[in-house]
């Protein structure tokens, strides 16, 4: 069956949108097969049209969910995989409640970093703007003022507009230079190379390091709570839920884990021993082990680190705004009353 690779994949809220439909229609007692026909009725865009009549036709060839979803290329690895174990064990409504939680999480992490990201950049590239629009078009009116009063600019004064005549002077070089950062800045928010090179930054950074780990720890929880849930043993479950990290440095922590586990020792002690869970967190995991209650307790766990790395988040802006709004204010001062005060004093003098 050819797959619709023309379509970028779904994106976490796509997903969990689908899941939860399907969830919704599978537990009104409605088969899979005339759910698709009902969503392929209603929907809107030519994409979705597109992507609903492939699962619909491929369901009706093979009469398998799994294989009508696979068939499209379009959703994530583990979203199948836990689709073709829902499908087998007969859960499928089930599983696909859970993978709604579970998107959905992913969708609020993924939106909360691009926040945490984009909110500062926007700020600091206005900040640029504004002082290069200072440097290059204000201070030379002021020249022109202090020519025409018979004198000329001095000191601290002088040298800003110095640095505004060579900005515009070689203006292709810096715009250039411009569209070199923003061309690396694309390439490490889009590439896994790119990627796996911020977070080797980041992880020299403490606070975004303990961001990166919570929010790592947040999507092994979530996985780990959802296999559980749909019946899997706990070790096909720890390496099914590992397979959602795309963190190296928790991924040498999960490698560790593994091993130790494979040595004989309980999981849930080893993951407490490699760092993956701790504190408050482990405490709870152990808990849960004996009680019989792992499933819901790593839904606990999984919110709980989301929320944690909401409030640091929210905690990061609160800081950088007041920050970058103090600085640019402080900059744009120091450059106007570099001209004003020297001027201040001329027309005094007059």
């Amino acid at each position: 069956m050819s797959k619709h690779t023309d379509r970028t994949p779904l994106t976490n809220s796509e997903v969990s949108s689908f899941c939860g439909q399907i969830a919704l229609i599978l537990k009104s007692g409605i088969s899979s097969i005339e759910g698709i026909s009902i969503m392929l009725e209603d929907a809107q865009s030519e994409g979705d049209k597109e992507l609903l009549q492939t699962i619909y036709d491929t369901l009706l060839e093979t009469g398998s969910f799994y294989q009508a979803v696979e068939s499209c290329g379009l959703f994530p690895t583990y979203m199948l995989r836990m689709t073709d174990i829902g499908e087998k064990t007969g859960t499928l409504d089930e599983v696909m409640q859970q993978l709604t939680i579970h998107y959905e999480r992913e969708d609020s992490i993924s939106v909360s970093i691009r926040n945490a990201i984009t909110y500062p950049m926007i700020m600091a590239g206005m900040m640029i703007v504004v002082i290069v629009v200072l440097l290059v078009k204000v201070m030379p009116i002021f020249n022109q003022v202090f020519v025409q009063l018979g004198t000329e600019m001095t000191g601290f004064s002088r040298t800003l507009m110095d640095i505004g005549n060579i900005i515009n002077r070689y203006s292709v070089v810096f715009i250039a230079l411009l569209v070199v950062v923003v061309g690396i800045i694309i390439y490490g928010c889009k590439t896994k190379s790119g990627q796996n090179l911020f977070h080797k930054i980041g992880y020299k950074i403490p606070f975004v390091r303990t961001i990166f780990e919570n929010t790592a720890a947040c999507r092994f929880a979530s996985g780990l709570s959802l296999t559980l849930k749909s019946g899997i043993d706990t070790t096909q479950s720890l390496h099914l839920a590992g397979s959602l990290n795309s963190d190296p440095f928790f991924q040498q922590k999960l490698d560790l884990c593994f091993a130790k586990i494979e040595e004989g020792m309980d999981y849930y002690e080893a993951m407490h021993q490699c760092g993956i869970f701790s504190g408050v967190y482990a405490r709870m995991i152990s808990l849960g082990a004996r009680t019989g209650t792992m499933d819901q307790v790593m839904d606990n766990v999984a919110s709980l680190y989301q929320e944690e790395v909401d409030r640091r988040i929210n905690n990061l802006l609160s800081i950088l705004e007041p920050t970058l709004v103090v600085s640019l204010s402080l900059f744009v001062g120091i450059i106007l009353l570099s001209v004003m005060l020297p001027l201040i004093g001329i027309m005094s003098s007059i």
